[in-house]
């Protein structure tokens, strides 16, 4: 069994995606080729942004978007610990300083009932993540930076084609940010990644500085990167957009059925088994399908992965260290803070998830959970 099975899914798009790279080989525009161009109007619409912009991955993404709203050295941005560290490095890039906020101990998303006090004359912006798939409370978060006079940008690397009260991941805030990085949602087969925005000067900011801060060929209006998303990439996902409303459709139904199936067990029931909440105003995509395993009862998340091993089933864990407490980044906030990132760092596990997944399958993983788990409880 594959923890998410990109061949399974190539498989059922090969014409499709076969005849989009050919296309790219046979016109030869490697680099901002006419496929660029069509992925972002596709993606604009998506999202119901006036603006997409294709960039070279999701931490591209995010750097630009700072860039672009003028974060730099003694400037603070405010978000989450429990995150990949892309999320956090882009703001050090800069020189600017990350301030760690809790997470929500259901969803593990920033509990933005904390923010506020977090907030100071040096917070440049905000960075939530919508972690696991799900979007955070964007509300409430986005109200409380309009009263302070400050930008959100979203991280939305794990919750593309995901909503919130109807509208989609991505289009809140100044910038939303996404990730195509194979194992997304809506993945390439390399790096790749898009900013989204209403604001046509942010937009014209983030298209320069994509390209080496060029406002036209040889002229550097502002400091840039080289950030832009391959021609053979984009082609890659307009090939898997043809099937993503079915992915999307496949991902919340399997979903569904693992909260369904696991809860069945009666191990959420006995404390043995944390299962992920999804808020009532928004849905998910299941970047990942993430468990707790309280290691106070039972046998701890190491040994589960193990035995789930031993039987075939992969796991991973999303993520095991939060920022606060890596090496690069432990001097920028006190060890004790942001315990629910702490404890969630030692409890989540992701099971088997992608929208071919089957059913079969899924319900190998549950039997296989179950019977570790009231095996170390008997």
């Amino acid at each position: 069994m594959q923890f998410i099975d990109l061949k399974r899914q190539y498989a059922a798009l090969k014409p499709a995606i076969d005849a989009r790279i050919q296309r790219v080989l046979d016109h030869g525009q490697y680099i901002m080729g006419p496929e660029v161009a069509e992925l972002e109007a596709a993606l604009a619409a998506f999202t119901g942004r006036k603006h997409a912009i294709t960039v070279a991955s999701g931490t591209e993404a995010l750097l630009i978007a700072l860039m672009a709203l003028g974060v730099q050295a003694g400037d603070e941005v405010i978000t989450t610990p429990f995150t990949f560290v892309a999320t956090a490095e882009v703001i050090v890039l800069l020189g600017a300083t990350p301030v760690f906020v809790d997470i929500e101990p259901d969803t593990c998303n920033l509990d933005v009932r904390q923010v506020e006090a977090r907030i100071t004359p040096r917070t440049k912006a905000i960075l939530p993540v919508s972690l696991y798939g799900q979007v955070p409370d964007m509300d409430e978060l986005l109200a409380l930076a309009a009263r302070h006079g400050l930008p959100v940008v979203e991280d939305a690397a794990q919750s593309f084609g995901a909503r919130y009260q109807g509208r989609p991941s991505g289009s809140f805030g100044a910038f939303g940010c996404t990730s195509f990085f194979p194992s997304k949602p809506l993945g390439c087969y390399g790096d790749g990644g898009a900013l989204f925005t209403d604001d046509d000067a942010l937009a014209q900011a983030a298209r320069e500085i994509r390209v080496h801060g060029q406002s036209r060929r040889y002229h550097h209006s502002r400091l840039g990167v080289g950030g832009r998303m391959d021609t053979l990439q984009c082609a890659i996902v307009l090939a898997k957009l043809d099937r993503f409303a079915w992915e999307l459709e496949r991902r919340q139904t399997l979903g569904a059925r693992y909260t369904a199936l696991l809860s069945a067990t009666g191990l959420p029931q006995t404390g043995q088994l944390g299962l992920p909440t999804v808020r009532p105003d928004r849905d998910c995509v299941w970047a990942q399908y993430t468990v707790r395993i309280p290691s106070t009862r039972g046998p701890g998340r190491e040994a589960v992965q193990a035995a789930l091993q031993a039987q075939g089933i992969p796991t991973a864990v999303h993520y095991p260290v939060p920022l606060h407490h890596q090496p690069a980044y432990a001097a920028l906030c006190c060890p004790e803070c942001c315990p629910e990132s702490l404890r969630a760092g030692r409890e989540v596990m992701s099971l088997p998830m992608g929208p071919d997944l089957t059913e079969e399958e899924q319900g190998r993983v549950v039997e296989a959970l179950r019977g570790c788990l009231e095996e170390a409880h008997a």
